[in-house]
C-alpha cells in the first residue's frame, strides 16, 4: 500500500474542494438566477470537462502552462512552476472538477422558488441576508452533493493529473497513478489493495452524502 500517494490524493482533493467551493457557489447561483441569452455558452464551458477526454484537457493545460509558454514563463519567474508540481495538480483538478461542483449547485438554486426571495426582500432582508438565511439552507443538500462528488472525483482522477503532474513519488504521484504504475510493474497485489482502499473511500463518501442529503431534505420538508 502506497500511503504517501494516498495522503497526497487526500490533500489534493481537500485543496481542490476549498478552491472550488466559493467559485461553484457563486457561478452556480449566477447561472440559476441570471436570465441571459448567452448563458448557454457559459453552461457549455462548465460541462466541457465532462465530455472532453482527460488527456486532451491535460494536453492543453500542459501547452498553456508549460515552461515554453508565456504563462509558464510568468509562473516560473514567480517561483511557482505549474507543470510537474503540486500547484499544477491543483490547477488541473480545479478545472476538471468544475462541472461536478457547479452543476449540482446550479440545480439546487434553480429548485428554490423565486417568490421566496421576493418574500424575503419584502420582509426587509438584504441580498446577503437572503442568501445566508433563506437560499443556502434550502440549497444545502445540493451543495453537499457537489462537495462529495468533487472530493471523490479528485481522488480517482487520472488522465489530467498525469498529463499535468507526471508521476513523481511524494510530489505528484496520486493513488490513481500509483495503481497504474503497480500494474505496469506487474505488482498486482499492491494494485489490488490500493484499488480496494480507493473503492471503499469513494463508496463511504457517496453513501454518507446520500444519508445526509436525505436527512437534510426531510428536515426541510418538516
Amino acid at each position: 500500500m502506497d500511503w504517501q500517494a494516498l495522503i497526497l490524493s487526500l490533500e489534493l482533493a481537500a485543496v481542490t474542494l476549498l478552491v472550488l467551493l466559493p467559485l461553484g457557489l457563486w457561478l452556480g447561483r449566477w447561472l440559476a438566477r441570471t436570465p441571459w441569452r448567452g448563458k448557454a455558452w457559459i453552461e457549455a464551458l462548465v460541462v466541457l470537462p465532462l465530455v472532453l477526454p482527460p488527456t486532451v484537457l491535460g494536453y492543453y493545460l500542459l501547452v498553456a502552462f508549460g515552461g515554453a509558454s508565456p504563462l509558464g514563463r510568468v509562473f516560473n519567474g514567480l517561483g511557482l512552476p505549474l507543470t510537474f508540481s503540486f500547484g499544477g495538480l491543483v490547477l488541473a483538478s480545479v478545472i476538471v472538477n468544475i462541472p461536478f461542483m457547479v452543476q449540482p449547485v446550479q440545480r439546487a438554486f434553480e429548485a428554490i422558488p423565486r417568490d421566496l426571495a421576493e418574500a424575503a426582500a419584502c420582509s426587509g432582508l438584504g441580498g446577503w441576508q437572503t442568501l445566508w438565511r433563506v437560499e443556502l439552507p434550502l440549497a444545502w443538500p445540493g451543495i453537499l452533493s457537489a462537495m462529495v462528488l468533487t472530493f471523490v472525483h479528485t481522488l480517482g482522477e487520472f488522465g489530467v493529473v498525469l498529463m499535468m503532474g507526471g508521476s513523481i513519488p511524494g510530489e505528484t504521484q496520486t493513488i490513481a497513478i500509483a495503481i497504474y504504475d503497480r500494474v505496469q510493474a506487474f505488482d498486482l497485489h499492491s494494485a489490488d489493495r490500493m484499488a480496494l482502499v480507493l473503492l471503499l473511500l469513494s463508496l463511504l463518501a457517496v453513501a454518507a452524502s446520500f444519508f445526509a442529503t436525505a436527512r437534510l431534505s426531510a428536515g426541510a420538508r418538516r
